[in-house]
């Protein structure tokens, strides 16, 4: 795998609620959620790693396959409050270390990854800004790799897609 790319489920969840109107019936209904005390739910998940990733810059610049192993930290937290939603995800790796498949050098993977989205329960209108910082440092200079990325999405009271900013970048050092 080239790339580490986490994704949540955020758009299939506002998909879902794009689908609710004020005709909605049912325990979920507008006139309860507006009546429904704020519910607060923190979940911390710890998810094993084991996979390869392709790194470039690593040995003399002809690149090499790194195999990297170790755990990836989720803090999840979310927030409804009446009719609005609300949810952050907080990312990072621990103790995730590579092995070169070429050089046998030794590698770390370091970083954080956030998600922020909230929106409207009742119509479609949502917010979410993801941004990625994930590296794999090497042994020795210029064999440093790092994957940059901001997702910024926005959908209207209609759940109509109104912007979207993805900014990506790979850097060696």
């Amino acid at each position: 795998m080239a790339i580490i790319r986490k994704t949540t489920g955020l758009v299939a969840f506002l998909s879902a609620l794009g689908a609710c109107s004020e005709a909605s019936t049912g325990p979920l209904g507008p006139r309860s959620l507006r009546e429904a005390a704020a519910s607060v739910t923190t979940t911390n998940v710890i998810f094993p790693v084991d996979t390869d990733a392709f790194v470039p810059c690593a040995n003399g610049g002809a690149g090499e396959i790194v195999a990297l192993s170790g755990d990836i930290h989720d803090l999840f937290h979310f927030v409804i409050n009446g009719n609005r939603f609300k949810g952050k995800v907080h990312t990072q790796p621990q103790g995730i270390r590579g092995v070169g498949l070429t050089t046998g050098d030794r590698y770390r993977g370091t970083g954080v990854t956030q998600e922020t989205f909230g929106g409207s329960l009742v119509n479609g209108q949502a917010t979410s800004t993801f941004v990625n910082n994930f590296r794999i440092i090497g042994q020795g200079p210029e064999n440093n790799f790092m994957i940059h990325e901001v997702v910024h999405v926005t959908l209207n009271a209609h759940g109509e897609l109104t912007a979207v900013v993805d900014n990506f970048s790979v850097t060696c050092k």
